[in-house]
């Protein structure tokens, strides 16, 4: 054997055996077309969806209308507007909102917030409109729930806090970010998909809390797997892009 294929042999890394094992399981197109499109229609994007069915050649199992309903409710919410949103629930089904009162009180908190931003934002700093709709809207479902009551308590600080310059404590901050209008959104498409009959929450996202379950059980049980296992989520060719550049990033949280 010559020295330059043994040098060439060396350098060439070992595949772990677990790995070995994953690629030699080669799961169906019909299955791997079947979780991408729930992950489409339960997330609510309806131009990639379309799109998907198209190239796959496949149905969409729900009409378009009831997917772009859940689209407009998300993008009120992600807006801040959040008086549309809970119209646009209510005309989809008032029972959403009548039959989850921890939901219907996450939303109403949100338009606090947004209240709260308005009133101290401007040159007059006229908290009463906050303050009203706190009084009527809030403090009456807070009375009946320790934790309500709690997260009323820490919203209505930001009248305090907020016109003053320098950084809010983490608590306040956390109240004016993105990440809570998103995660009161998620809430809401997945009570809507309930209230249809349909599962709450996309496959992909169960799934992927499962193999993360499964793997932080095999490392406990010291088995022998590759020290990083990547969910292969991260590539470009994994974010479907739809019509008008609608993309469905595969997040879980």
């Amino acid at each position: 054997m010559s020295s330059s294929t043994v040098s060439v042999s060396a350098g060439t890394p070992t595949q772990h055996p677990f790995q070995r094992k994953i690629d030699d399981i080669k799961p169906s197109k019909t299955d791997i077309n079947f979780v991408v499109m729930d992950y489409l229609v339960s997330e609510g994007y309806p131009r990639a969806a379309e799109k998907f069915a198209k190239e796959a050649n496949i149905q969409l199992p729900l009409e378009e209308e009831s997917i772009q309903s859940r689209v407009e409710i998300r993008q009120a919410i992600h807006a801040g507007d959040i008086d549309t949103a809970v119209t646009k629930i209510n005309d989809l089904n008032p029972q959403i909102l009548d039959t989850d009162a921890a939901l219907h009180f996450a939303l109403l908190r949100l338009q606090l917030i947004e209240l709260i931003r308005s009133c101290t934002s401007s040159a007059t700093s006229d908290v009463t409109p906050a303050l009203s709709f706190a009084s009527s809207q809030l403090a009456p479902r807070a009375a009946t729930n320790p934790d309500f009551l709690k997260d009323l308590e820490l919203t209505m600080t930001l009248l305090i806090f907020l016109p003053a310059t320098g950084k809010l404590q983490k608590e306040l901050a956390e109240l004016l970010e993105p990440s809570l209008r998103r995660d009161v959104a998620s809430r809401v498409n997945e009570a809507i998909l309930m209230s249809m009959g349909a599962r709450g929450e996309a496959r992909m996202r169960s799934l992927v809390r499962l193999r993360q379950w499964a793997e932080t059980k095999a490392r406990e049980s010291n088995r022998d797997i590759p020290p990083v296992m990547s969910l292969g989520l991260q590539d470009a060719e994994e974010r479907p892009i739809g019509h008008n550049g609608e993309s469905a990033d595969v997040m879980v949280q």
